[in-house]
């Protein structure tokens, strides 16, 4: 099994997002990045969708996010939002399709299974996360 933990944030429009994932073996890979002209929520898509674009297809995989944005979006709200054209239950358009969609397509290569953690609440690996996606949105220029 395959534990992944991501994490995004933005400050005035900057954002940066990371990800930390721990093969069955014992390797860690991590990997963080900035945007500019971005928010919270598409940072935390991003972070989940880097990390999944660098596992190879089919492994079983925890992605764990403090995001229930993320979460939910994956976990709940999204097999409606497919059903109904990538539109809400109130009949707007999904905010962020174009990054839904491309986690969606990576979701369904995997045998993958999203998990909620509480943020700044002690799980060492979120911290990790945290750290290094806010010390990406310094770097942002």
């Amino acid at each position: 099994m395959i534990l992944i933990h991501t994490d995004g944030g933005c400050k005035n429009t900057r954002g940066g997002w990371a990800y930390s994932i721990v093969y069955a073996n014992g390797l860690t890979k991590e990997d963080s990045g900035s945007q500019g002209d971005t928010t919270n929520n598409r940072m935390e898509l991003t972070a989940a969708i880097q990390a999944l674009s660098v596992i190879v297809p089919g492994e079983l995989v925890v992605v764990t996010s403090d995001s229930q944005y993320v979460v939910k979006g994956v976990m709940e709200w999204s097999p409606k939002w497919i059903q109904n054209n990538w539109r809400t239950a109130n009949g707007k358009d999904v905010l962020n399709r174009d990054l839904w969609e491309q986690l969606m397509k990576l979701v369904q290569l995997h045998k993958v299974r999203f998990a909620w953690v509480r943020g700044h609440n002690g799980d060492a690996q979120n911290e990790r996360v945290d750290r290094l996606a806010s010390a990406a949105i310094n770097d942002c220029p």
